[in-house]
């Protein structure tokens, strides 16, 4: 593929959830950056010809949520898996171009759970068998990587860059990809593409502490009762300072994870104090107004860390695996609310963010020329081999063959029968079609958040 540091980058992001949108399309203006010269301190931005697509599923975000990542690119097409393979097969290949005129990708970078990774680069590379010409595929983590690590990588191996967000991450990677014998050339280190944003300066007057929630961590309805009882009688204990619950979606949204006990409903009937209130909108612009950042796991955190906003990591419910706070071993940010009830604020410590990838200051802005070499390097080829992960009907044969067909793909990549995209319906018949959708959305939602939780009691009596 020749080098395109001439003109803008063609890029596709396919994501399944609002926070992977917004990695996705980030990471993808990250991308666009290597025209301007990895040498750079601060890159010039290239901003890429960006195509913006999201996985029609359970996760498929509301255009509320969608406005509230901060993104402000084109709202992106909703498709099927089989939509998006067809589109590729025709836009990954030279002189490929759809009836609407768009010429091929350069790039396309998935911003999608292990399993959908998995099945879009299967399904590219038997729509690209015989192509040596073909995009750079891109994929990586929204955030801090505190579970399923082996997993979640396998099936994203066989992209030609897999990102990990810091030099901790990528060695982690590499060690994974070694231990079962795997190529770990792809892993590239990088950082999370959102960090940003005004250092913190603290202010006379102003004191401002934000709990930063997050969907399913943690899960119990009792646990995040604890967790709103603590920050409520915080704000009841410190009247002078503002304390703000950020929320991540609204009832009846999804993001990434299923969120059964929504903090906003287990608020309802607590009588607050004036001092305590809701937020949603993007975090950055809550980070602006806070003076503490409080959380179980959330990657605001590092966010928060990034802008050297003072940041708490709770312990009240443990340091476990299952909440994902031990990522945050030797941060000196681990601390809980007794102390934080009583004024202490975490100093982290620089060693470890800088190994994280969040050290505050000019280093960020470096952080992305391995990504920018490897991609000059990958575009300016005049071809690529092709995908080959890991996950093959030889290594995996009572895996792999279930991942793809959730997505109606046989074992070798192709569409399962059937499971051709239908052309797009126009008229009435698409607002019809959007009603139904929008209705069985609904009902899945409401089941997760209402009805399942009852059947669980029930099941414990």
């Amino acid at each position: 593929m020749p080098s395109r540091t001439d003109s803008r980058l063609r890029i596709a992001v396919l994501a399944d959830s609002d926070t992977r949108w917004k990695w996705g399309a980030l990471t993808a203006r990250r991308l666009a950056e290597r025209a301007s010269g990895a040498e750079c301190a601060v890159p010039d931005p290239v901003a890429p010809e960006l195509d913006g697509f999201l996985l029609r599923g359970r996760a498929t975000p509301t255009p509320r949520q969608l406005d509230e990542v901060g993104v402000a690119d084109a709202a992106p097409q909703e498709v099927t898996m089989a939509q998006f393979l067809d589109l590729m097969g025709v836009l990954g290949v030279p002189g490929g171009s759809d009836r609407d005129g768009r010429a091929r990708y350069d790039v396309i970078v998935l911003a999608l759970v292990g399993g959908a990774v998995q099945a879009a680069l299967h399904g590219l590379a038997a729509r690209w068998r015989g192509q040596a010409r073909r995009p750079v595929v891109v994929t990586g983590y929204v955030g801090v990587v505190y579970e399923k690590l082996a997993d979640g990588l396998l099936l994203r191996h066989g992209a030609d860059v897999v990102l990990a967000n810091s030099r901790h991450d990528a060695d982690r990677f590499r060690a994974v990809y070694r231990g079962v014998g795997a190529d770990p050339a792809a892993v590239t280190e990088a950082a999370l593409p959102f960090l940003g944003g005004a250092p913190y300066r603290a202010r006379d007057g102003r004191d401002t502490v934000v709990f930063a929630a997050q969907p399913s961590v943690p899960e119990s309805r009792a646990d995040r009762r604890y967790l709103l009882d603590r920050l409520v009688g915080h704000a009841r204990r410190h009247p002078g300072r503002e304390v703000v619950l950020k929320l991540r979606s609204k009832p009846g949204e999804h993001t990434t994870h299923l969120e059964e006990h929504p903090f906003q409903k287990l608020a309802r009937g607590m009588d607050p104090p004036p001092n305590f209130s809701l937020a949603y909108g993007n975090m950055g612009e809550v980070l602006d107004r806070a003076d503490l950042l409080v959380t179980v796991s959330s990657t605001a955190a590092l966010e928060a860390l990034h802008r050297s906003v003072p940041t708490a990591v709770l312990t009240d419910l443990g340091v476990r695996e299952a909440l994902g706070n031990h990522h945050f071993l030797g941060s000196g940010c681990l601390t809980s609310w007794d102390r934080l009830d009583a004024g202490h604020r975490p100093t982290p410590d620089p060693g470890w963010l800088a190994a994280q990838g969040v050290a505050p200051g000019d280093a960020y802005h470096h952080a992305f020329d391995h990504v920018r070499e490897r991609m000059s390097e990958l575009l300016s080829k005049e071809s690529l081999p092709p995908i080959a992960p890991y996950y093959t009907a030889t290594t995996a044969p009572g895996y792999l063959p279930g991942i793809l067909a959730r997505h109606h793909l046989a074992p070798d990549g192709t569409p399962l029968p059937g499971a051709a995209p239908a052309a797009e319906p126009t008229g009435v018949r698409r607002v019809i079609r959007d009603a139904v959708r929008d209705a069985a959305r609904g009902a899945y939602r409401h089941g997760v958040q209402r009805v399942a939780p009852v059947i669980r009691r029930l099941g414990e009596l």
